[in-house]
């Protein structure tokens, strides 16, 4: 798969970027172990996360989707697999 340069961090990614704001929310957590699983199986690495995702709805905190894709990480023992893009 063709990679393209992440600005000027020396990182190449693959032009598709995965993006978070579902897990924990419309998709829960075997729905984005799921996801997560198809994603990469396809050759894709490059996800996106924010730690406000889902924090407008009621009984979250925010978070959600950063935990749960910190869980599939480990569980898959694909970090060093994967780039994670975050907003502060």
């Amino acid at each position: 798969m063709e990679k393209r340069a992440l600005g000027r961090s020396g990182i190449s990614i693959s032009p598709l970027v995965l993006g978070g704001n579902v897990f924990g929310w419309t998709a829960d957590k075997a729905r984005s172990f799921e996801l997560l699983d198809r994603f990469l199986d396809a050759g894709f690495e490059t996800i996106d996360s924010a730690d406000i995702y889902s924090s407008w709805i009621p009984g979250h905190q925010g978070g959600e989707s950063e935990t749960i894709l910190g869980e599939w990480m480990k569980a898959r023992g694909v970090r060093e697999k994967v780039v994670i893009i975050t907003k502060v």
